[in-house]
């Protein structure tokens, strides 16, 4: 029976003892936390705390296996829970001498290696950008004083496909502006991604703390980004 390297590293605390564990929440139609999977996606559950998301046919199969884990066992060359021949230890995890096909133990690496892709992280960013001069189609332009002061455009990814909830709100709570935009794939952002211009002037300065933040929420989970600090509210002649 062939073994890998990080198998043999495992060896020494193979013995664990592998349970199925109870259905639990885990689908992306909620807020689990940092842990709540995309649409599409739930938890593997190899073990009670593992929340790598996966399919539900990898989760299924995951259940399966541990559920003929001892079936799988014999004494040999890497303790009592050798496996037979024909399988690998699965390591989901580190310890993990649940014993499955190679097949198995490669769609485990896999998942392992996209998980922090598959959750729903909800990130936030600030860009900035400026109006520029509007063409009157006479070879004319018209320019304002308010056109080289940036406003603020929020950007993120790592959404669920479809609505995002925006704001913009002082400290004190009193809302300022709030929008919505539809997460989508674009090329170098992972999972549902946004740029959304507001409109709102970008009023930060050195010396000037931030007055204000920016948040947004995933509709479908209900998950809210991190508060993005940001200075507004300033006179603009």
């Amino acid at each position: 029976m062939k073994r890998t390297l990080l198998g043999l590293a495992v060896a020494a605390v193979a013995g664990l003892s592998i349970t199925v564990p109870a259905t639990s929440a885990s689908a992306a139609s909620g807020d689990f936390g940092a842990d709540t999977c995309l649409e599409g996606y739930v938890w593997r559950e190899a073990r009670p705390s593992d929340h790598v998301c996966v399919t539900s046919a990898t989760r299924n199969q995951t259940r399966a296996d541990n559920a003929a884990a001892a079936s799988r066992w014999t004494s040999g060359a890497f303790g009592p829970h050798t496996c037979v021949n024909g399988y690998v230890w699965r390591e989901a995890f580190t310890g993990d001498d649940v014993c499955v096909t190679s097949a198995v133990r490669s769609q485990a690496a896999a998942d392992n290696r996209q998980a922090a892709d598959r959750k729903v992280s909800v990130r936030l960013w600030i860009n900035r950008y400026t109006v520029p001069p509007r063409d009157n189609g006479d070879g004319t332009s018209t320019t304002t004083s308010v056109d080289d002061i940036p406003r603020i455009k929020l950007s993120g990814d790592h959404y669920n496909f479809g609505q995002v909830r925006l704001y913009i709100r002082y400290n004190t709570g009193r809302l300022l502006w709030s929008g919505t935009v539809n997460a989508s794939a674009h090329g170098g952002f992972v999972a549902g991604s946004f740029g959304k211009k507001t409109g709102i002037f970008d009023c930060s300065a050195t010396g000037r703390p931030a007055n204000g933040y920016a948040q947004a929420q995933d509709v479908l989970s209900g998950r809210w980004s991190a508060r993005v600090p940001v200075r507004v509210g300033c006179a603009v002649l």
